[in-house]
């Protein structure tokens, strides 16, 4: 079992910066691929980025392509996204997410078997 918290978010202007972190229990984080979704109000979840185990391979959505970077930790239990360059339309719920049964990256959003709770991320104009 793995539970997963993230902190990070909160309120910021177009154009502003925000990192959010995704705090992992359990001995197991290492093995598994991590992600980043968000949602936001009336829309179901969007994926947004993720990562391999190791964290050597990363992918990214279209839309935050360029702006975004997510990372980990393994030693820390920790991962990361840091978002560049917000825009309005960054505003959503995130949330991270692992999968447990692979390792690779990816953004299938019903392969995710742990989450957490979320964060809200508010961009203003």
């Amino acid at each position: 079992q793995v539970q997963l918290v993230e902190s990070g978010g909160g309120l910021v202007q177009a154009g502003g910066s925000l990192r959010l972190s995704c705090a992992a229990s359990g001995r197991t984080f290492s093995n598994y691929a991590m992600g980043w979704f968000r949602r936001a109000p009336g829309k179901e979840h969007e994926f947004v980025a993720a990562i391999s185990w190791s964290g050597g391979v990363t992918i990214y959505a279209d839309s935050v392509k360029g702006r975004f970077t997510i990372s980990r930790d393994n030693t820390e239990n920790t991962m990361y996204l840091q978002m560049n360059g917000l825009k309005p339309e960054d505003t959503a719920v995130y949330y991270c997410a692992a999968d447990r049964d692979l390792r690779v990256a990816h953004k299938e959003v019903a392969a995710y078997d742990y989450w957490g709770q979320g964060t809200q991320v508010t961009v203003s104009s």
